[in-house]
């Protein structure tokens, strides 16, 4: 507490009295004057103006010099002390001394010098940043054409409101704390039931990690499997969140070419870089939409196996298969196979809502999830607790077979215009699955600067070309996502696009 009758004004240099007994500013839209005096004696204080040791003058003294309430200077004295900048004892008001002498001299630099911009200074960032390089400006994902963005306006959201409310409503008032750290357990077993009935896996729920999307998984599985120094493959061009989470590890990234029957290793490549971790999404490639063939999976889970790797299968659209029936999940070939299973409901429902799961395999559970429930914190309980009703009466199930019909319908649409409409010789990659269709150009017409254009005119397809860590010219392409788009405007797109390709035509 402050003697408020025995700090006496102390002497100062003309310069700190003139700081001390400048008029603070008045009328309308000026801030408080006592947040204005705190603020102005923090920054002398730490600008070496009001030196360490140095007394401040007295409440009463202040307050006349400055035409302001004593009261005002008594709580502005006694915030800075609570802060540290000043001491109050019997002998006064005194500045604290601080660690600031960089600011001090930065201070008098400024007093000295003629004013002028300073030189911006390189933040010291960890080095693995410079390995995680934006491919890609940031751009509405609500314009047509964006890839991986579902159709939004039809998400029943009355449907959602139902069961939020009854989520509330059977809630409770511990809910609203932390809950389990690996997820609710009314979610974890409702996608268990799930996956084993839709998607061929083995799983039960005490094997389910709940996560902040497909990423949060990703980050995850780098976690609890590598130190950084270790390699990991990735499929080339390849999904690039999981590019971000392998250097964000510090891991050793190689990329491993993809063809029409997906992932290809070459036999060497298990003698000259074996690899701790092998991130592949076999169901529907991302972005070329390659189905993994059977044989490949089959040798892929045996090489991992014998080379101690575990491979991270990253199931993202698997629901909406449009031709045939749904292709089964590569961790339910086996029943023990080495891999993490990944999936993420911003495909299937909505991006926002940030909710995505990783199945262990149950030798890693055993030994990882120890470590897991002291990592993670759990939140987000009255979503996933929603979710898990959602699944529960069905309301997921029959969004899905929806969205199936409707996607379905667009990517045949899509499919038309491209044929009808997009004057370039061009190929389309992939087969009859998920939100997004790859079209592969000649090199003459560059992917990113076709991008670049269709976003000044309102499209947002991805350049094929950013998907990978070393282009090639068959990576020169669009990823046209058909998801957000209803199907009687992809005429008029398409051929938008191919006048925005001869605009560019080398």
């Amino acid at each position: 507490m402050h003697r408020r009758t025995m700090n006496t004004p102390s002497q100062h240099s003309p310069a700190d009295a003139a700081l001390l007994s400048s008029p603070l500013a008045r009328g309308p839209g000026a801030p408080p004057r006592q947040r204005q005096l705190i603020q102005r004696l923090k920054q002398a204080i730490l600008a070496g103006q009001l030196p360490a040791g140095g007394k401040l003058p007295s409440s009463r003294a202040l307050s006349e010099d400055l035409a302001i309430s004593r009261n005002t200077v008594l709580i502005a004295y006694e915030q800075l002390t609570a802060e540290g900048y000043v001491i109050a004892d019997r002998q006064g008001t005194r500045v604290a001394p601080l660690s600031a002498a960089p600011l001090a001299q930065a201070g008098r630099a400024a007093r000295t010098q003629p004013s002028g911009p300073p030189a911006p200074a390189a933040p010291a960032t960890a080095t693995r940043l410079s390995r995680i390089v934006a491919t890609r400006a940031p751009a509405d994902s609500s314009l047509p054409m964006t890839p991986g963005t579902p159709a939004l306006t039809q998400f029943p959201l009355n449907a959602w409101r139902r069961a939020q409310d009854r989520a509330l409503q059977a809630a409770p008032a511990a809910t609203l704390g932390y809950g389990h750290p690996i997820g609710e357990p009314a979610l974890r077993e409702a996608i268990a039931q799930y996956l084993r009935v839709s998607r061929g896996v083995h799983c039960d729920a005490s094997r389910i990690v709940i996560t902040e999307g497909a990423q949060g998984a990703l980050a995850l599985c780098v976690q609890l499997l590598t130190n950084p120094g270790d390699t990991a493959w990735l499929e080339e061009p390849g999904y690039r969140g999981a590019k971000s989470a392998f250097h964000g590890g510090d891991l050793n990234v190689v990329a491993m070419r993809v063809d029409a029957d997906g992932i290809v290793i070459p036999d060497e490549a298990w003698r000259t870089h074996p690899p701790r971790l092998i991130q592949t999404t076999p169901t529907h490639q991302y972005p070329t939409g390659a189905v993994l063939s059977v044989a490949r999976r089959l040798d892929l889970l045996e090489r991992a196996r014998r080379a101690g790797a575990w491979i991270i299968e990253d199931d993202y659209d698997s629901e909406f298969r449009h031709q045939g029936d749904p292709i089964a999940a590569m961790q339910g070939l086996l029943p023990d196979a080495p891999v993490l299973y990944v999936g993420t409901f911003s495909k299937t429902l909505f991006p926002a809502l940030r909710l995505g799961f990783l199945v262990l395999p149950e030798a890693l559970a055993q030994s990882a999830l120890p470590s897991v429930v002291e990592m993670l914190r759990g939140g987000h309980r009255l979503e996933q607790l929603t979710l898990a009703a959602f699944i529960d009466n069905g309301q997921f199930s029959r969004h899905l077979g929806r969205m199936r019909r409707l996607y379905r319908e667009r990517q045949a649409a899509l499919r038309d215009a491209l044929a009808a409409h997009l004057r370039v010789d061009h190929e389309v990659l992939g087969g009859h699955s998920g939100l997004h269709l790859t079209v592969r150009l000649p090199p003459e017409f560059p992917d990113q600067a076709i991008v670049a254009l269709a976003r000044q005119v309102g499209m947002n397809p991805s350049a094929l070309s950013t998907f990978a860590m070393a282009p090639r010219a068959e990576d020169n392409g669009l990823v046209i996502g058909y998801g957000n788009t209803s199907a009687d405007r992809f005429p008029a797109l398409v051929s938008r696009l191919g006048e925005l390709a001869d605009q560019v035509r080398r």
